[in-house]
């Protein structure tokens, strides 16, 4: 699991790997045997697999003394002040968790001036992992052995495949891309959307709600980034990280980066 064939590795990217790996595995036993459901202040769910996730993730990231942002827990403002910090959402896709489609996922990402320099994203009911180092390409886990990804080479925007969310599609954006001349559409469930693109199974994903937070997409955007893809807001600019609001406010585009301005000159003909 260690052998990434990434010759410059940055000494976190091994705890990340070993912390999504664990955590995934502890997901997996929950997933299989039962689990309790609780309901947040913000209405979210969320179940005893992401508390033990949390849990397994944080005390092996611990030892490196960086700050941790996480999805479970109270936002501790002090991260501003620090250069890196670790960004993780120990369950992304909590309802696919709760609905059994087994597409939810473990994001890990460090976060330096802002920006993601490493991405793991571990999906345990498929034993795959996603993983990028900033400056040393993306590469997929899956099978025993590791393999670089890139995005497609598909430029014309009818003959793209788009995936989008399953809980979350809005009308607005099902219009938008119909719009675009897109028909090939696919529903799944969180941060394996951006590796489906990022392994070339797909060129585009579009949300324009504002509900999306930095732990949504640190990860992925490490990991789209090297695989010669592209993740802006729907307005076009640079998503950044460790803000002190962590909400994203124009929702998400990512695309294999060939059709990304065409899909940004479209989307602001409808503003």
């Amino acid at each position: 699991m260690n052998n990434i064939p990434i010759s410059n590795k940055i000494p976190e990217l091994d705890l990340a790997i070993k912390a999504a790996q664990e955590a995934g595995n502890r997901i997996l036993r929950i997933y299989e045997k039962g689990f309790k459901t609780f309901t947040k202040t913000d209405n979210s769910p969320v179940t005893d697999a992401d508390l033990q996730s949390n849990k397994i993730i944080k005390e092996i990231l611990s030892v490196t003394k960086h700050s941790i942002l996480s999805e479970e827990d109270v936002d501790d403002k002090t991260r501003l002040s620090n250069d890196i910090i670790w960004i993780i959402d120990p369950l992304d896709g909590t309802s696919d968790f709760i609905d059994k489609t087994g597409e939810f996922t473990v994001m890990i990402a460090l976060v330096q001036n802002q920006k993601p320099i490493l991405g793991v994203i571990a999906w345990p009911t498929e034993k795959t992992l996603f993983v990028a180092q900033k400056n040393a390409g993306a590469f997929r886990y899956s099978d025993n052995e590791w393999e670089k990804i890139s995005v497609t080479k598909i430029s014309e925007l009818p003959k793209c495949r788009t995936i989008g969310s399953r809980h979350h599609l809005s009308d607005k954006e099902k219009d938008f891309i119909e719009k675009i001349g897109i028909k090939d559409f696919t529903s799944i469930g969180s941060s394996l959307k951006v590796g489906k693109i990022s392994s070339g199974q797909a060129e585009v994903y579009i949300t324009t709600t504002n509900k999306m937070k930095e732990w949504d997409t640190a990860a992925s955007h490490c990991i789209i980034s090297e695989a010669g893809g592209k993740m802006t807001d729907m307005s076009g600019n640079e998503l950044t990280y460790n803000n002190e609001n962590v909400y994203h406010q124009n929702g998400i585009l990512v695309t294999n980066g060939l059709i990304h301005e065409k899909i940004l000159t479209e989307f602001k003909k409808l503003e």
